[in-house]
């Protein structure tokens, strides 16, 4: 879990960073369904929780080593910045766009990197700090995981919606042909390249001129 908390924490500032600089999609039109609304709800609110659970770490007070103290701040750091900033940005996109397979996508890359430091650092507070602080933590992580899962089956979903329309549409679509016909009726006489060609004839020699003969 550590070495996953230390790839992801740079992941999670990357994320960040995109969210803050690339601009909104175009909405794509729509509806979102209630359920998928009432998920979106429940990330939001546990987002929020557990923003609110980590500025009340106190990982100072942690009974464990310099390091790893230091690394579990960071983290924390990296959460709030990204819980803040990216995911209420990436979570408005997909509210607009519920539809649109690249911004679920984003959604649930994000979150992803997201579970991963938070449970890290859920499962150090439970090792090394308060059990209140753990239980605080551990609410939130739990939802988060289960909304990300539901993502990840929504995306898959969509794809194989967008693979079935694609293939529909392809089946449908027939080549267009334009027959011509001249004013003046002339057939069009097709030659068939399979037939081997005739082979030329000789000419025939032409016949000498009659030889006269006088009498003598």
């Amino acid at each position: 879990m550590k070495r996953i908390a230390q790839f992801a924490v740079p992941l999670l500032f990357t994320l960040s960073l995109m969210a803050q600089t690339a601009p909104p999609p175009a909405q794509t039109g729509g509806p979102i369904d209630v359920q998928f609304a009432n998920t979106l709800i429940q990330l939001q609110e546990a987002s929020q929780d557990a923003n609110v659970a980590l500025g009340r770490l106190r990982i100072d007070k942690w009974k464990t080593g310099g390091d790893q103290k230091q690394q579990a701040q960071t983290n924390a750091d990296s959460l709030q910045r990204n819980l803040t900033r990216a995911l209420p940005e990436l979570l408005q996109n997909t509210r607009q766009n519920p539809q649109d397979l690249t911004v679920n996508f984003k959604l649930y890359r994000n979150l992803s990197a997201v579970y991963d430091v938070l449970a890290s650092v859920t499962e150090a507070a439970g090792s090394y700090g308060p059990r209140e602080q753990y239980e605080q933590l551990a609410q939130p992580v739990a939802v988060i995981d289960t909304v990300r899962k539901s993502l990840a089956d929504r995306i898959e979903q969509l794809s194989a919606a967008k693979e079935t329309e694609l293939a529909r549409l392809k089946a449908t679509a027939k080549p267009s042909t334009t027959t011509t016909t001249s004013a003046s009726g002339v057939k069009k006489i097709v030659v068939d390249d399979n037939t081997p060609a005739a082979k030329p004839k000789k000419p025939k020699a032409k016949p000498s001129a009659a030889t006269t003969t006088t009498p003598q």
